[in-house]
């Protein structure tokens, strides 16, 4: 007999749905066999949401850093509805396409000024940042250069949970335990961190670069890979100056150049991509979350010159099942119009000063060690105490949160307005004056 809920049984208590939820939902980040009590969100509206009991949340994180259009923007909705009218879906492997991921493809090529004119579309960053690393080994493969294969990470880099390149590139040593042998070719750089007093001196980090090169050999170093700002480790900022200053080494040294913009691409710093804001040109950019806001999985690869020319007569064999999916790209288009027609990188920037005047606030209180960020990218490093118990707290006052050890980050809806802002810097204030 089914334990689950009919359609015909209307809507189901919350103490209900999260008895459903605890016997059958494996979640992220929850211990195996002794789920909490889930939040049941039902809707959401702009920067709010609400709970299955009736609550109002001011959301703080965009879910896991994506809706930047907002919640329940019916400009989506009804892309998605009318392309699914159209054409549900079809393959993009061999020689089919869709209109959709055509349009959505030459846009795309042109908000990078077509210095990255050629996408590979995915299901989301982990899949991004697969394909990024399967691309640039190959392209070296097919220029003769099968050596080429190591890929230049960081300590503290989040760059996916794959049971591949995306966790071996992800310099997190806990969310890399217990999964069994991770793929090689992988090494590690420090941390750039501004204001650190050794991870924040450009020369050292330089110097770490060069000597990784000398130690490997650039014969045998295929790409470089990094966050631009580093989202999941904290927001970790590097000091002005940094990317600039790798690009040249890697260009001197003919490796290519990994963007990971699954978080800070289309709009989170208030430029299209980060890359703008650093003042750099990648070999290839990966991005996902903010490209359809959340309201469907997909994501963008977006590969320069460089690595087609020397990829050129390769078969790729590669592909993902919902590669170029017509109604992801749909919805992408109609945020990318949402974006652009209300002004929101313009939005970000102002919208980001503000909050981070407020979070620079939270400095008086002895227990905030640090405030860093920019844009809608903010974090809290607190001097000690646990800050998942902190998030939970502040989500008792009414707003969200993430908290990961001693660490609270935010990235809001662009769309948020100021009041909601100071409802959500209220919510923090209070948690942490009851600590």
């Amino acid at each position: 007999m089914s334990s689950g809920i009919s359609a015909r049984e209307g809507a189901a208590s919350t103490a209900e749905l999260q008895r459903l939820d605890r016997a059958h939902l494996v979640h992220p980040h929850q211990v195996i066999g002794h789920p909490l009590d889930p939040i049941v969100m039902t809707r959401g509206k702009g920067a709010l949401l609400w709970d299955s009991d009736g609550r109002e949340y001011i959301d703080g994180t965009c879910g896991l850093w994506q809706c930047a259009v907002g919640h329940g923007r019916q400009e989506l909705v009804r892309a998605a509805s009318e392309q699914m009218g159209e054409l549900a879906f079809y393959s993009s492997f061999w020689d089919y396409s869709n209109k959709p991921a055509i349009e959505l493809g030459a846009r795309l090529a042109a908000l990078t000024g077509d210095r990255l004119g050629h996408v590979h579309f995915t299901s989301g960053g982990s899949e991004g940042n697969e394909v990024a690393v399967k691309l640039a080994r190959l392209a070296w493969e097919r220029a003769g250069s099968p050596e080429r294969d190591v890929i230049l990470s960081r300590h503290g880099a989040y760059h996916g949970s794959g049971a591949g390149a995306s966790l071996a590139a992800t310099g997190i040593p806990p969310l890399r335990e217990g999964f069994g042998p991770i793929a090689p070719g992988f090494e590690y750089l420090r941390r750039p961190q501004a204001g650190d007093p050794e991870n924040g001196d450009l020369d050292l980090l330089v110097a770490d670069l060069e000597a990784a090169i000398e130690r490997i050999g650039a014969e045998k170093i295929a790409a470089f890979i990094g966050e631009p700002i580093m989202g999941v480790s904290g927001v970790i900022v590097p000091p002005e100056g940094y990317w600039p200053r790798v690009q040249e080494v890697l260009r001197r040294h003919d490796i290519l150049l990994i963007f990971d913009e699954v978080i800070t691409a289309f709009g989170r710093l208030g430029h299209w991509f980060a890359a703008e804001r650093f003042d750099v040109e990648p070999d290839m950019i990966v991005t996902a979350k903010a490209i359809t806001s959340g309201y469907f999985p997909f994501g963008a690869v977006l590969i320069g010159d460089r690595p087609m020319e020397l990829l050129d007569g390769q078969l790729l064999r590669h592909g993902f099942t919902y590669n170029a999916h017509p109604v992801g790209a749909a919805v992408a288009t109609a945020n990318l119009d949402l974006i652009e027609s209300e002004g929101l990188l313009d939005r970000v920037t102002e919208t980001g000063a503000r909050l981070g005047e407020l979070l620079h606030d939270l400095a008086q209180f002895d227990a905030v060690a640090e405030v860093r960020g920019e844009g809608l990218m903010w974090a809290l490093e607190l001097v000690d105490g646990d800050a998942v118990a902190l998030a939970t707290e502040v989500r008792e006052r009414g707003a969200i949160v993430r908290g990961m050890e001693r660490r609270i980050t935010l990235s809001p809806p662009f769309t948020i307005a100021p009041l909601e802002i100071e409802r959500l810097i209220e919510a923090i204030a209070g948690a942490i004056d009851a600590a």
